[in-house]
């Protein structure tokens, strides 16, 4: 399962973390989120072990989407080492997400 990433636990969960990190940017009332949720908790048990696979609701910590500039979701940002070294905006099939993970392993 794809763990909730908040304004408190951000730094531990994904800036510390020496895995690879896919972070899903969404909104309960956001058509396209929903169709992406199922794909991220897809990837989140796949990757278990390999890679964090988390989510971060933009309406209740609006610090991290501030911080990386997300103005439209679902946007999906991949961490390698606390860094964004990739970004994916807009519903796309599993096999685009996972090849962007499988690059940062």
């Amino acid at each position: 399962m794809a763990l909730e990433i908040t304004d408190a636990n951000f730094e531990e969960l994904v800036t510390k973390s020496t895995k690879p990190v896919l972070l899903d940017f969404w909104a309960e009332w956001c058509g396209p989120c929903r169709m992406v949720g199922p794909i991220v908790e897809e990837l989140a048990t796949e990757y278990e072990g390999k890679a964090v696979v988390g989510k971060v609701n933009v309406d209740t910590n609006p610090n991290i989407s501030m911080n990386f500039g997300i103005r439209n979701i679902p946007t999906i940002l991949f961490f390698k080492n606390g860094q964004v070294v990739d970004k994916q905006v807009g519903a796309v099939p599993k096999a685009n997400l996972a090849a962007k993970l499988n690059a940062q392993l």
